[in-house]
């Protein structure tokens, strides 16, 4: 039996019977995620053992049919998002009902859970995604339901907004350029796409249409405008799904057809811009974070800074082993800061919980009253440090060791810049939140569970630089530069 569509029917079922039943929507939510996690664990042994799984779902054969495919970059971005979805889960249990106590809006708890099953149905939809096609159903999805997720917060129904209006707008560039390439080669399915495909003024025009809606949802720089208001004034539960797998799962997309129809297009010129608009981000984003007044704004412009590493790959794209390297370095740099941004804005929720506010001035006492929560934050930080053990380290330097084989050292440059604004708007939080709160304020401690929930997250972002080996030669399962794999290119 093939369980990859169940990956999909699982959560979307429970999201119609939390919508059905409000009174047993937290039991039925934590109920899918555990059968998530235990058919992600069991796909992932077959993939490790036997290589890519193939799919056509509906009784119908390509291009009519419905294609799934899972390979090791599906596998780890469908255990990252499980992870998430396990701990984020866990939090909101106590989050929401805390929460509407003191928030204007009573109502906010009944429309999490149904849309949190959504949008993780779109989630692990987009990841198994074989066709373009569904890559633009599951995008849509999973942008309608995240958008509704910030809306849960009254104060954050303007971001809402415009997040939508972005996102319809990344998705019309898509629709159209996926349109384009329907008219020219009768199919949308990606490896049948990648075999027809031809260079042409027309599949030129689809490439820089797609490309460019992408990057809308992914948030790339300049083009980030209504991510740090969307992630800053969102719950915190939604906050850390938006950071640590939305953004992503655009990015993933991005990924796999710059990586199958587009590879015979991509120039040169193209991929140095988008290195340059990666570089970009870095600084410019952990410049804002540096002067940002609030936890969760400096935790949102370190997201923009976080996604522009990602986009280091590209400039690789065409030298041969350097684009191996660079491939391990960014999907480990992803799926570190997928842990690690996840678990320090369940933190910032701690805090905002604890405190009213998370003003950066006011994080004295952090360490007296919620150290769990601290030490979280702290590990965290050693992550977008790029500090040893942490996965965020093993990832960087890869990309260093892809910067000097390639002979591209600027690269090289940008990432110890990158570095050390991290650890300035870090050492700020920290700063202040080591200080002794010479007042004892009261405050509303949050439930243990939700502190562990961060913490374990940010713990798991520094043991994928521990506990790396198998797990890399999983990603080699169907993503492959060259011939050769990670530990043929460095042993």
């Amino acid at each position: 039996m093939n369980f990859l569509p169940l990956l999909i029917l699982i959560p979307l079922t429970g999201a119609f019977l939390s919508f059905l039943l409000p009174r047993y929507e937290k039991f039925i939510s934590l109920t899918v995620i555990t059968f998530l996690a235990f058919i992600t664990l069991y796909l992932g042994n077959i993939v490790f053992h036997n290589g890519p799984i193939k799919l056509v779902a509906g009784g119908w054969s390509i291009p009519l049919g419905i294609g799934l495919y899972a390979d090791g970059l599906t596998i780890l971005m469908l255990s990252l998002t499980c992870t998430v979805a396990i701990a984020v889960s866990i939090y909101a249990l106590f989050y929401f009902d805390s929460h509407k106590q003191t928030s204007d809006n009573k109502d906010i708890t009944k429309s999490w859970w149904p849309v949190w099953m959504l949008l993780l149905s779109a989630l692990n939809a987009l990841f198994v995604a074989a066709d373009a096609f569904n890559l633009y159903v599951t995008l849509e999805l999973m942008g309608l339901s995240a958008v509704a997720l910030i809306a849960l917060e009254k104060k954050a129904i303007a971001a809402a907004l415009r997040y939508l209006f972005i996102g319809l707008l990344g998705s019309m560039f898509y629709l159209f350029g996926i349109g384009l390439l329907y008219a020219l080669f009768g199919t949308v399915d990606i490896i049948e796409l990648t075999h027809k495909i031809q260079s042409t003024p027309t599949t030129l025009v689809s490439m820089v249409l797609i490309t460019g809606g992408l990057l809308l949802k992914t948030a790339l720089f300049p083009v980030h405008f209504w991510l740090p208001p969307a992630h800053a004034n969102a719950p915190a539960p939604v906050s850390a799904v938006l950071s640590a797998l939305v953004v992503k799962a655009a990015f993933y997309t991005l990924l796999r057809l710059w990586l199958g129809p587009f590879e015979l297009l991509v120039s040169d010129l193209v991929i140095q811009l988008l290195g340059i608009l990666g570089a970009s981000a870095i600084l410019w984003g952990s410049f804002q974070a540096l002067f940002a007044q609030r936890l969760k704004l400096v935790i949102a412009y370190s997201t923009v800074a976080q996604l522009g590493y990602l986009f280091l790959f590209f400039p690789f794209y065409h030298i041969e082993n350097a684009n191996t390297i660079a491939w391990y370095g960014i999907i480990w740099i992803a799926l570190s800061h997928g842990l690690a941004k996840a678990g320090l804005f369940l933190a910032a929720g701690n805090i905002l919980h604890a405190y009213g506010h998370d003003n950066i001035h006011g994080l004295k006492g952090t360490s007296q009253y919620l150290p769990i929560t601290l030490f979280a934050i702290g590990l965290a930080c050693i992550n977008l440090m790029g500090l040893p053990p942490s996965g965020a380290f093993l990832g960087k330097w890869l990309l260093l060791n892809a910067a000097f084989v390639s002979g591209q050292w600027w690269w090289a440059i940008i990432l110890l810049l990158g570095g050390v604004l991290a650890a300035a708007y870090s050492f700020r939080i920290l700063l202040f939140a080591f200080q002794n709160d010479d007042n004892n304020i009261r405050i509303h401690k949050p439930h243990g569970l939700m502190q562990w929930s961060a913490l374990g997250l940010t713990i798991g972002a520094v043991l994928l630089g521990i506990f790396s080996d198998h797990l890399l030669i999983l990603l080699s399962s169907g993503a492959k530069f060259g011939g050769l794999n990670l530990t043929e290119i460095l042993r």
